[in-house]
């Protein structure tokens, strides 16, 4: 947050301006309406007679913890239905050139999924839970650094396997190389990835939003 925007609001409040006043002033003057919330979200509402500062928010090495491995599970699970799925599109469109049509050829692939699934699926369900539960006791929590992180950190890596998702499906189009069989791969990358995308990219907004 900029030092200038607490300063002045810090000031603006020990003068006794209203809160509404100090709001519109700073949009007339083109802040952001997210910078203007947090601006006057980082004093109290109390009352005394200077303003009082809210506790800020600090980095914990727990919380940064729990946000790692809520996104590897993440990453875990995604990966393992995604393997899974092209498993069974293996199956039932086999590739000629390809000896994987069996069920015999495909069991070791999958037993591998679903015991990957089984450790990350609940970890990932257990730490999304916690995680929500946290934010709505205390909603400073949206503003937490390693929910940032980990918020774009997602948004990156989903975006990129979108993009390259694309990029395939065109070069394979252009290629004239389109089988059911590939275009139900990318489906499946995509459902995932979007899923992944479109979920961060919510959390985010809903992270600028003021409440």
């Amino acid at each position: 947050m900029d030092s200038s925007l607490v300063e002045f609001t810090h000031r603006a409040l020990a003068a006794g301006i209203e809160r509404g006043q100090i709001r519109n002033a700073l949009r007339e003057a083109g802040w952001a309406e997210a910078d203007v919330e947090a601006a006057l979200g980082a004093f109290a509402e109390v009352s005394f007679p200077i303003p009082v500062p809210r506790p800020r928010p600090y980095v914990s090495a727990r919380e940064v913890f729990t946000y790692l491995v809520f996104f590897a599970a993440l990453c875990v699970t995604a990966f393992n239905l995604g393997g899974m799925a092209f498993v069974f599109v293996e199956l039932a469109f086999p590739d000629p050139a390809v000896d994987y049509g069996s069920w015999s050829s495909a069991r070791t692939e999958l037993r591998w999924h679903i015991s990957s699934l089984v450790v990350a699926f609940p970890l990932f369900l257990f730490l999304f839970r916690s995680i929500a539960k946290g934010i709505e006791r205390d909603p400073t929590r949206l503003s937490s650094r390693p929910r940032k992180w980990i918020t774009y950190l997602a948004l990156l890596a989903a975006g990129s396997i979108l993009s390259g998702d694309v990029v395939a499906l065109v070069y394979n189009l252009l290629g004239g190389e389109l089988t059911i069989r590939f275009v139900l791969k990318v489906a499946i990358v995509a459902i995932l990835a979007g899923g992944i995308f479109a979920y961060f990219l919510s959390e985010m907004r809903r992270e600028e939003t003021p409440a």
